[in-house]
């Protein structure tokens, strides 16, 4: 069974940075995509940043050139760097993982997900 846990939330200040981590465990290194997503009040649930197997990434236009995805090479730790840090980028950012290779850019199929980890990020 894939479980997923997130780590590394927290408040900042404006053009501030915060990296989260998502610890995976029970599921296909080789099928499986990974990802970030991140929910609030005023949008609602929105993809942020997606991973495969093989390293490719897929970014949100809102977050395009400020936030970096990554997954270590056992597949374990996805991570998630972000830097310039706007207020609109608060919510609580959940990891996600879905058997989807090699469309792992079908931000709605997404069907596993980690508790979620705050982010404020204050102007």
């Amino acid at each position: 069974q894939v479980h997923l846990a997130e780590s590394g939330g927290g408040s900042v200040q404006d053009g501030g940075s915060l990296k989260l981590s998502c610890a995976a465990s029970g599921y296909n290194h080789g099928r499986y995509c990974l990802g970030w997503f991140r929910q609030s009040p005023l949008k609602g649930r929105e993809g942020v940043a997606i991973i495969d197997p093989f390293q490719s990434t897929y970014y949100a236009d809102a977050v395009q050139g400020r936030f970096i995805v990554s997954r270590d090479s056992p597949g374990d730790t996805l991570t998630l760097q972000m830097t310039s840090l706007k207020a609109a980028d608060s919510g609580v950012y959940y990891c996600a993982a879905a058997d989807l290779y090699p469309d792992c850019d079908q931000w709605d199929n997404y069907n596993v997900w980690g508790q979620g980890t705050q982010v404020t990020v204050s102007s």
